[in-house]
């Protein structure tokens, strides 16, 4: 993701110069990124493409949804909606996007990829779903072929060729429709073979994660069904779905099996299997599930900011398994904290237990604009954000941990507040210096950007060396937008208090609507706030909800027909407290 254009130098000439004084404080004592980041954090930072789809009503917005990740040739390629190109990585964490030769105008639209033994990489997903199949063997270069055949009205496709060399387009996204597939003449242009097949629909009487809106409880609109993608796992075919809507916190993937591509097909019961309500970023549904390096499985999905435009949205990475009774399941919880890379090839998708250290914490700044307060930056969520004055011309915001503490990775994450900018831009960069302090007086630099080119919208930096802080500053040197805007400063490491004690007092009371239940337990001293778990067996608590400053959920994505078993645990920036006693629902 360079951007080292004479011109992007030349704009930033000026600025750099007369900040050139401050920049002489930072010293050889200055934290940096490791050479290879062993460790991630959600949302995943690309520098995603600025949509044209609302251009004409001045509606300015990054977005990235619906990836779809193949691997090919030892290399990863992931295809995001509407991005004008796609990405190369080598190793499932850094990212470099690929300028192809011959691409879609617009971007491929929800789409499908598949590798076809190391020969050959198929992509599929214009937006008007009337699509060409293309293909290449060099996709770094980008010379995409098209298959002389056109596939007509499918809808966020699916394409799947099986070992034994049958193939299939699988596709659907409507609040009516099924997810439906046939089968393709593998010898004749991948026209169609056979007739269509309608495999299964949402049953939002039974599933309460189908239901649309915000914590599945929007009053008029049905659920949509789409985003297929089929993983073939020891010999059974896992069809993902993605439900209810990619603009809610409730956005997950669902999954059927079968024993053959055109079903018939299983409801799985620990359906969602990718579920991400809490937290600072919600979502995790519409992706793709590939095999990264070490033969460890990851589920990439769609997590919602819906700020600017509903549909604005982030890409995120989580890891996935399949359990000794074949059951597919993503690992969610604490989904947009550090957790290591797929470059880490002993600890891969485990958590760091590194937690968040500024969270709620005292905020001050060089100035606000309007309702865009400092507190915004730390309050762990992404829709709110802290703006200054138009005529700040060095805005910062200082943030005081409280107590002394260990320092891992910061997360800076920027916001489109009226940016005016539209489609592929490749002069876009992020410059700034990020401060600490153990008495607010002595200041030496945690993490220097000042001579970044590169376009970081949601910047995540491990530190190469734990650092020792109380207060935090970032100060901005430039932003590519018309405005400053930052959503969330998140530093993340341990305190030096105790972490909380286990929880108490909880219970679970399950509604005649059997998709509900609501959750209670007793506050815990000291506790930021609660990761709730559960699943359909007590070794099997495959989802987890993450909340801050209460002490009860209502959890309304329960399938009627399923007991559960649920515990939670209280977190805060010095660990994970010990689980509650489980409680088992029938």
């Amino acid at each position: 993701m360079k951007v080292n254009t004479p011109f992007a130098k030349a704009r930033t000439t000026l600025h750099l110069a007369a900040t050139a004084l401050s920049c002489l404080i930072i010293t050889l004592a200055t934290h940096r990124a490791t050479a290879q980041q062993a460790t991630y954090c959600n949302p995943v930072d690309l520098d995603y493409t600025y949509m044209v789809v609302n251009s004409h009503k001045n509606i300015s917005y990054r977005s990235g949804a619906d990836p779809a990740v193949v691997g090919f040739r030892g290399a990863y390629y992931m295809f995001v909606t509407r991005s004008m190109g796609y990405w190369h990585s080598k190793d499932m964490t850094e990212w470099e996007f690929v300028d192809p030769e011959k691409w879609y105008f617009q971007g491929s639209n929800a789409p499908a990829a598949f590798n076809y033994k190391d020969s050959v990489l198929y992509v599929t997903g214009d937006p008007s779903g009337i699509m060409s199949l293309l293909y290449t063997d060099n996709p770094k270069k980008g010379d995409w072929k098209a298959v002389p055949a056109i596939l007509w009205n499918l809808q966020d496709p699916a394409f799947f060729i099986d070992d034994d060399g049958r193939s299939f387009i699988f596709w659907g996204s409507s609040n009516v429709h099924p997810i439906r597939g046939y089968e393709l003449d593998t010898r004749q242009r991948f026209i169609p073979k056979g007739e269509t097949v309608e495999f299964f629909t949402l049953e939002e009487d039974k599933h309460g994660w189908e239901r649309f809106g915000e914590n599945h409880n929007h009053p008029t609109l049905d659920g949509y069904m789409e985003g297929a993608w089929l993983t073939k796992h020891k010999g059974t075919y896992y069809m993902q779905y993605a439900a209810p809507g990619t603009e809610w916190d409730t956005y997950a993937d669902g999954v059927y099996t079968s024993d053959d591509p055109l079903g018939p097909y299983t409801y799985a019961p620990n359906n969602p299997i990718s579920y991400k309500p809490g937290g600072f970023i919600n979502g995790a549904g519409h992706g793709s599930t590939a095999e990264g390096p070490g033969g460890q499985y990851w589920h990439f999905g769609t997590m919602a900011i819906s700020v600017n435009y509903k549909f604005e949205r982030r890409v995120g990475q989580f890891p996935a398994f399949f359990d000794a009774d074949g059951l597919m399941h993503v690992n969610t919880a604490y989904g947009d904290y550090p957790h290591y890379a797929p470059s880490d090839p002993d600890r891969q998708g485990a958590f760091t237990g590194w937690m968040l250290l500024s969270y709620n914490k005292p905020v001050t700044a060089s100035s606000t604009r309007g309702d865009f307060a400092p507190p915004h930056v730390n309050d762990e969520d992404v829709q709110s954000v802290w703006v200054p004055e138009a005529d700040d011309e060095a805005p910062w915001v200082e943030i005081d941990l409280g107590e002394k503490s260990t320092i891992r990775a910061v997360q800076v994450n920027y916001n489109d507040y009226e940016s005016d900018i539209y489609g592929r831009q490749d002069s876009l960069y992020h410059q700034y210096v990020i401060e600490a302090s153990l008495d607010g007086q002595t200041w030496r630099a945690l993490v220097d950007k000042s001579d970044n080119y590169e376009d970081v919208p949601n910047d995540y930096t491990e530190l190469s060396q734990p650092a020792e802080a109380r207060m935090i500053r970032f100060r901005s040197l430039h932003v590519p937008t018309q405005n400053l805007a930052v959503s969330g400063l998140r530093i993340f490491g341990k305190g030096a208090g105790k972490t909380p004690a286990m929880v108490k007092g909880f219970g679970a009371d399950r509604d005649r609507d059997r998709r509900n239940v609501t959750l209670s337990w007793n506050k815990v001293k000291g506790a930021q706030g609660y990761n709730v778990r559960w699943g359909i067996a007590e070794d099997k608590l495959y989802n987890a909800y993450l909340v801050y400053d209460k002490n009860d959920l209502e959890l309304r994505s329960l399938n009627t027909d399923q007991e559960y078993y649920f515990t939670v645990e209280a977190f805060n920036e010095n660990g994970v407290g010990k689980a509650s006693k489980m409680i088992h629902t029938d």
